[in-house]
């Protein structure tokens, strides 16, 4: 479908604290961070994966609905050095749980859902339905034989760890309220 042009990712939940779970992820003392820590970081971690790194990052992070010291709503501007732009949302003001990622190309595209709906668009679309999902097993074989053979870790690194949440924390750090308010740190700048 040629280069990615751009890309739309969301990463909803109906709140911070669900399925009688105790109140760990709305303590920031805990936590560290709320929703995009959380749940959003899954969507950081895709995106990377799909554009490369990103270099220019804006953000909103806000916590006006639920009001614990910890984001509920954080939302993203990203673009990389060859001009992919990624938006996301990562909201604990969903009311209900979602995952959608819009990957644009210059033929086409890539709309994965959590839950897909059967809209069918214009080009014609294909639509792949899995049963069960193979991917933890793979990524635990993957990282059994890189132990046993000696070998490097291909994908999900340490440091494609680091990166990410170094990318999660550009993201904080460029709300200059958020980063005031909560005394974030610049990741570029060493401690």
């Amino acid at each position: 479908f040629g280069k990615i042009i751009n890309m739309r990712g969301v990463y909803g939940k109906s709140k911070l604290i669900t399925f009688n779970q105790a109140d760990w992820r709305a303590k920031r003392e805990i936590a560290g961070g709320g929703v995009l820590l959380d749940q959003g970081i899954h969507m950081v971690d895709l995106m990377r994966l799909m554009a490369g790194e990103f270099v220019d990052v804006q953000s909103f992070i806000s916590n006006g609905h639920w009001g614990y010291n910890v984001e509920d709503n954080a939302y993203a501007l990203m673009k990389t050095k060859d001009g992919v732009v990624a938006m996301l949302n990562s909201s604990a003001t969903q009311w209900r749980h979602q995952f959608s990622l819009d990957i644009n190309m210059q033929r086409g595209g890539v709309i994965l859902r959590g839950d897909p709906d059967k809209d069918n668009g214009d080009p014609k679309e294909e639509l792949f339905e899995y049963s069960d999902d193979p991917s933890w097993d793979s990524e635990i074989a993957a990282f059994t034989q890189s132990i046993l053979h000696n070998q490097p870790v291909q994908n999900g690194t340490s440091h494609d760890a680091f990166e990410t949440m170094k990318l999660v924390y550009k993201i904080y750090y460029a709300d200059p309220i958020w980063r005031d308010k909560f005394d974030i740190k610049n990741p570029e700048v060493p401690q």
